[in-house]
């Protein structure tokens, strides 16, 4: 197995990490500016407040994404699986 090889391979795992933690992180983070704003709007300071929208956005998200999700990171080790007997060579 060369570097390049290698190097690929790196690659297409970090970019499926990616992909499948983007969602997630966009979430948190689009929930955690409105609740900030709204807190900021309102002087509101009360730290646990972001948590439980965060909690809910992030289930709801997996609940409609989970799926793709699944496949997505299935399909990625398939590949990966159907590599190691070239990698052998």
């Amino acid at each position: 197995m060369s570097i390049g090889e290698i190097t690929t391979l790196l690659r297409g795992g970090i970019l499926e990490t990616l992909f499948l933690a983007a969602p997630l992180l966009l979430t948190a983070l689009t929930v955690g500016l409105v609740v900030a704003i709204l807190q900021a709007t309102t002087s509101i300071q009360e730290q646990t407040l972001t948590f439980v929208p965060k909690i809910i956005a992030i289930l709801l998200v997996l609940g409609f994404l989970g799926g793709w999700m699944f496949s997505s990171l299935g399909d990625y080790t398939v590949q990966l699986f159907r590599m190691i007997p070239d990698m052998a060579r």
